[in-house]
C-alpha cells in the first residue's frame, strides 16, 4: 500500500516537472521580448501582428492534436510535442528578421499546443488516482517554471546575452527533465462505453458546457496574455521604467500566480469551483484597473501581483472540470476547450498592440480588465456551477 503511494507521488512529481518545461519554454520567450522587439526595431502595431504568429500555430495544432493523442495517446505525443517545441525556440533564438520570426513563433505555436493538450490529458488521468482536486498544482508547475524563466531572463538580458544562447541553455535543461521523468507518463483515460448504439453516439457529441467553459478560459488567458507579453513593455512605455528591469514586472506577476495554484486545490475543496472562479475574475479587474489607474512603478508591480493571484486558478480549475465532467475523450474535450480559450492569446495581445498604437497602453490593458467582470458574470450563469457541491 505504501509503496503504491510512492508511486502515485513520483507520477505526480514527474507531471508536475513536465508542466514545468513546457512553462520554461514558454517564459524564457516572454522574458526576452523586449529584447527581440528593440534589435528588430517594430513599432507596438507590427508587434502586435507578431504575437498573433503563436496563436495562429495553436490554432494549427488544436486542428490535429484533439484527434491525434485520442488515438495515439498523449504519453506517446508529449515527448515528441516537447523536443519540437525546444527546437522552435532556439529558431525564435536565431530569428535574424521580421519573417523570420515570424515562421519561427508559428512553429513554436504548433507545438505548443500539442504540449498543453498532451500534458493536461496526464493532468487529468493522474488526478483520477486522487480523491481530491490536484490540477491546480500542476499548472503551479508551470508558473513556477514563468518565475524562474522570468528571472533567467533578467539575468541575460543583464548580461547581454543574445536570445540564441540563453534558449540553448533552457533546452539543454529541459531535455534533461524529459529524460528524467519521460517513463512515467501514463496511459490515458479510456472513457465508459454505453451499452447501446444511440448512447454511443450520443458521447461522441462535444456537451454544449464546454464551449462556455472555453469563454471562461477565454477571459482568463487574455488577461494572461496581456501578462506574458506587454508587462514588460508596460513598464518601459507607461511607467518609464528603465528596459534591463522591465521583466521584473512579469516575474512579480508569475510569483503570486505560481504561489496561488499552489493553494487553489484547497480553496476550491472549501469554497468550491464557482467562488474561486468569481473571485479570480474580480482580481484580474482590479489588478489591471489599479496599473491603469496608478501608473507608478510600484503600484503597477502591487498590481501585476494582484492579477497573478487572479489568473492563478482560471485555467487549471476549467481544464478539471472539462477533462472530468465529459463523456468524450479528454484530449478533444481539452482540445475544445482550448479552441476557444486560446482566442484570448490570439485576440487580446495583438489587440492590446493596436489599441496603443492609436492611443496607448493604458487604454489596453483597461479593456482587458472588463474581461474579469465577464468570468464573474459567465460562472453565475454556466449550470454545471450552480448544482456544484465544492
Amino acid at each position: 500500500m505504501e509503496s503504491n503511494i510512492e508511486h502515485k507521488k513520483r507520477i505526480r512529481l514527474a507531471i508536475f516537472c513536465l508542466y514545468f518545461c513546457t512553462g520554461f519554454c514558454f517564459s524564457s520567450w516572454a522574458s526576452r521580448i523586449p529584447d527581440i522587439k528593440t534589435t528588430l526595431g517594430l513599432g507596438d502595431a507590427a508587434w502586435g501582428t507578431i504575437l498573433l504568429m503563436i496563436p495562429i500555430g495553436q490554432i494549427c495544432g488544436m486542428t490535429i492534436s484533439g484527434f491525434l493523442i485520442s488515438k495515439i495517446g498523449s504519453r506517446r505525443i508529449f515527448p515528441v510535442a516537447l523536443t519540437g517545441y525546444v527546437i522552435a525556440l532556439l529558431f525564435v533564438g536565431l530569428s535574424a528578421s521580421e519573417y523570420a520570426l515570424i515562421m519561427s513563433l508559428i512553429v513554436f505555436g504548433f507545438f505548443g499546443n500539442f504540449c498543453n493538450i498532451s500534458v493536461n490529458t496526464q493532468a487529468v488521468t493522474v488526478e483520477s488516482m486522487y480523491d481530491k482536486p490536484i490540477m491546480a498544482s500542476f499548472h503551479g508547475g508551470w508558473s513556477l517554471a514563468g518565475l524562474t524563466g522570468a528571472a533567467l531572463g533578467l539575468l541575460m538580458s543583464s548580461l547581454h546575452l543574445k536570445p540564441i544562447y540563453h534558449f540553448s541553455i533552457v533546452g539543454l535543461l529541459v531535455f534533461i527533465n524529459l529524460i528524467i521523468n519521460k517513463k512515467y507518463l501514463q496511459p490515458d483515460v479510456k472513457k465508459e462505453k454505453d451499452p447501446t448504439e444511440v448512447a454511443a453516439k450520443k458521447r461522441n457529441k462535444p456537451e454544449t458546457f464546454l464551449f462556455l467553459l472555453g469563454i471562461v478560459a477565454f477571459c482568463g488567458m487574455a488577461a494572461e496574455g496581456a501578462m506574458s507579453d506587454w508587462s514588460g513593455l508596460y513598464l518601459i512605455d507607461v511607467v518609464g521604467a528603465p528596459a534591463h528591469i522591465a521583466p521584473i514586472g512579469l516575474a512579480a506577476y508569475m510569483v503570486t500566480m505560481a504561489s496561488g495554484r499552489f493553494l487553489i486545490d484547497k480553496a476550491i475543496q472549501r469554497w468550491g469551483r464557482k467562488r474561486v472562479l468569481q473571485a479570480g475574475g474580480t482580481l484580474i479587474t482590479v489588478g489591471l484597473f489599479t496599473a491603469v489607474a496608478f501608473p507608478h512603478f510600484i503600484t503597477t508591480i502591487i498590481a501585476f501581483m494582484i492579477i497573478g493571484f487572479g489568473t492563478a486558478g482560471i485555467v487549471p480549475t476549467i481544464y478539471s472540470v472539462a477533462g472530468q465532467r465529459t463523456k468524450i475523450p479528454t484530449s478533444i474535450a481539452l482540445t475544445i476547450v482550448s479552441s476557444v480559450s486560446f482566442l484570448g492569446f490570439l485576440m487580446g495581445p495583438p489587440l492590446i498592440g493596436y489599441i496603443s498604437s492609436v492611443t496607448n497602453l493604458r487604454y489596453s490593458y483597461a479593456l482587458i480588465g472588463l474581461f474579469g467582470i465577464c468570468i464573474v458574470v459567465l460562472v453565475s450563469m454556466i449550470k454545471i456551477f450552480r448544482v456544484e457541491k465544492k
